[in-house]
């Protein structure tokens, strides 16, 4: 991945903030398991979708590199952030202070949850923008709304199918964890759509603002 010129614009630092937030803030709510109904879901649900929302405007405004960017970033910020949180919970406590067992229920990342969690969020963010992306080269910009909600349901699907197993395979039984997957892929996908008038609404906004629409004709797509 070459920097050489890369210069950015305030907006689009704004959303790469945004998307790194949303990664940490998704870790930390991941902790707590929720259920609604039959649905069994982690509290991450709450601002895990706002990624992928960003993620497709960045894609659709600025290109799959641009987003590429982005996603990385948001990779070295949430590493460090669990490194961090790790060396943190291994360093012993003062002796008057007595909430290291919430501490560690919080920030001790297990590395098996850790692992799972970069590799699905890699995967299910790169192949986001890529058919977000190609997908604009084949419709020739139109049909948004179908780029978005269709980039959305691949990239959540390979992030579920890649989290879940690796990191609750054994622990979790088969029929909770298939629910489990299934649950995340369809609330994510309903967020997508009930926020998609407004994500529809920001991207004109950044189009007219940056004066941009690139469009990935010819890229040679990469993962790094």
């Amino acid at each position: 991945m070459s920097f050489k010129n890369e210069n950015v614009s305030v907006t689009f630092m704004l959303l790469g903030v945004t998307f790194c937030v949303c990664l940490i803030l998704a870790n930390l709510l991941a902790t707590k398991q929720i259920q609604f109904g039959p649905l069994n879901l982690t509290a991450g649900v709450l601002v895990f979708p706002i990624s992928y929302v960003v993620n497709d405007c960045i894609t659709e405004v600025w290109g799959y590199r641009r987003a590429k960017l982005i996603i990385w970033t948001g990779f070295v910020m949430n590493f460090a952030f669990v490194l961090l949180a790790w060396l943190a919970d291994l360093i012993p406590g003062a002796p008057y202070w007595t909430n290291q067992e919430g501490f560690h229920a919080l920030f001790g990342l297990a590395p098996r949850v850790a692992l799972a969690s970069f590799a699905a969020f890699v995967v299910g963010s790169l192949l986001n923008a890529y058919v977000m992306s190609r997908m604009k080269i084949r419709h020739k910009g139109k049909h948004f709304s179908l780029r978005a909600v269709a980039s959305t349901v691949a990239g959540e699907l390979s992030d579920s199918l890649i989290f879940f197993p690796v990191a609750l395979g054994g622990i979790v039984p088969t029929r909770n964890l298939a629910l489990m997957i299934v649950s995340q892929v369809v609330v994510k996908t309903l967020y997508e759509v009930l926020v998609l008038p407004l994500t529809i609404r920001v991207v004109g906004w950044l189009k007219r603002i940056e004066g941009t629409d690139v469009y990935d004709e010819g890229l040679k797509y990469s993962v790094i």
